[in-house]
């Protein structure tokens, strides 16, 4: 059989009339289009494109839970606020912080700031026995990246960038933590003072200058909010670009 095969290649490749069958098949094969029986008729543009533009889901219920925003806060269009999530007046919640009450209780407080790429989230029960909600209260100042599970922070308080609060922690009245601190589980840090390092540890008092400018810092950050704010809407424009590509397609508006 192979020989006889080799003998038929021969006397073809000897012969080039004989090829140009071959070659008229070939070419009509491949100009024409390969559909498939069960494929159906052509798709047409309206069928193929389904445009779909509704982006990130900012505010995300969870059963009888919905996030609840003031009407003077500022929330960034890609901020992620899931279930028992408060945001109260004057408030700012800046690009990319993700606050997660889908065990407990999360409360941004009046004029305080919670910067980029922060995590916000409760557990269940906190080890201290206090209330296991992560509480912000108002004038504070938490820098981006930082963490904070299930702990206290009370009116006028400032929390350095990169910083870790663990369950039950609680920072009273007028302190700052100092950036990259970790705070551990239970931890105390008393009224008036600067706490640093991992895990967190008593530096100095603050002088009654430092604490004078820690309301200064969350209203700065307020009036940087309401030239933010005064730009945002409370709708995506993507629809303006899909208009103009559906134009540059040639595809019914």
């Amino acid at each position: 059989m192979a020989a006889a095969l080799a003998r038929l290649s021969r006397r073809t490749l000897a012969d080039p009339s004989r090829l140009l069958p071959l070659r008229r098949l070939l070419s009509a094969e491949a100009a024409a289009p390969a559909v498939s029986p069960a494929a159906g008729p052509p798709l047409t543009p309206s069928d193929r494109v389904k445009w779909d533009y509704r982006g990130q889901r900012r505010i995300i219920p969870l059963g009888q839970w919905v996030p609840n925003i003031a009407v003077d806060a500022y929330v960034a269009p890609n901020v992620v606020l899931a279930g028992q999530v408060t945001v109260c007046d004057g408030a700012s919640v800046w690009n990319g912080a993700v606050l997660r009450g889908d065990l407990n209780k999360i409360t941004v407080g009046f004029c305080s700031n919670v910067q980029e790429r922060c995590v916000l989230h409760a557990a269940w029960k906190s080890p201290t026995g206090l209330p296991a909600e992560t509480l912000v209260e108002r004038y504070v100042t938490v820098g981006a990246y930082s963490l904070l599970r299930s702990c206290t922070i009370e009116p006028e308080c400032i929390i350095g960038q990169h910083s870790i609060l663990m369950e039950g922690s609680l920072v009273e009245t007028n302190s700052i933590l100092e950036s990259g601190s970790v705070l551990p589980p239970g931890r105390r840090i008393p009224t008036g003072e600067l706490w640093a390092g991992n895990p967190a540890h008593f530096v100095r008092k603050l002088t009654h200058e430092e604490i004078l400018e820690i309301p200064k810092l969350a209203v700065a950050i307020n009036d940087l909010m309401q030239s933010h704010f005064s730009e945002f809407l409370p709708y995506s424009t993507v629809y303006l670009e899909v208009e103009k590509m559906k134009k540059a397609l040639n595809i019914s508006l």
